[in-house]
């Protein structure tokens, strides 16, 4: 499938994302929206049952390196409660790395980044804020949808070597439960800050090719998050 298929559809999907939301009513309020910007930093919690296929020695696994990019979010508030929001983040460059074997043959293994991929990962959350809306901190619960489309798939020189050759990748898409936990910040008139942690899951089937020779692992990243941002309300 084209590269450009995955990203067309992700941002396809945002697009309906943020058309739905803005449709939604809002209660009467002066400023029942929200744009907001800020740090996304990510850490992953990997779990997979290893890399399977021929030449693969016993306990060959991946893992993924923690980062952070940018955070952008658009919110429509419903009631005075009540919030609809809509997150995402530049795609970050994600480095995957070996886990298990020192090396495979003479080529070292564990830690080193073997793959890398670029993902867009757009999350709509219903949230519910506590405390009225004059109240200078007001933390809010949520839980939504997540949709990850990876995209940039590429085999490292480490990862190739390892492999036995030049190795084209592939990853499914993700469709699974978001939640989130946060609190925002009156800091003058329309603007806020908000500090919240999330979890989401991940889950994808990795398929390496090298020259017909055929590997897949079946990986649940397990991403938490940390964002730290600022708004400001229309």
């Amino acid at each position: 499938m084209p590269k450009i298929t995955f990203r067309a559809r992700t941002i396809c999907a945002l697009t309906l994302a943020t058309a739905a939301l803005c449709a939604a009513p809002a209660y009467a309020d002066d400023t029942p929206n929200s744009a907001r910007i800020g740090l996304y930093s990510v850490f992953y919690h990997v779990s997979t049952e290893g890399l399977e296929g021929p030449y693969v020695p016993p306990g060959t696994s991946l893992n993924a390196k923690n980062l952070n990019t940018l955070y952008l979010g658009y919110v429509r508030s419903l009631t005075s409660h009540i919030d609809l929001e809509l997150t995402a983040g530049y795609p970050p460059l994600q480095k995957t790395v070996g886990k298990g074997p020192a090396e495979l043959g003479s080529v070292p293994y564990n830690g080193q980044v073997i793959a890398t991929a670029r993902w867009l990962a757009p999350t709509v959350l219903a949230e519910y804020v506590f405390f009225s809306q004059d109240a200078k901190f007001r933390p809010y619960i949520g839980i939504g949808v997540n949709y990850t489309d990876f995209y940039d798939r590429d085999s490292t020189a480490q990862g190739n070597a390892g492999s036995g050759g030049p190795t084209k990748l592939s990853l499914t898409p993700s469709v699974g439960v978001a939640g989130t936990v946060g609190l925002s910040y009156r800091i003058s008139g329309n603007w806020k800050a908000y500090a919240s942690y999330s979890a989401s899951q991940v889950r994808t089937k990795l398929d390496a090719d090298t020259a017909g020779v055929e590997r897949t692992a079946h990986i649940n990243f397990g991403p938490q998050a940390l964002v730290v941002s600022v708004g400001y309300s229309f």
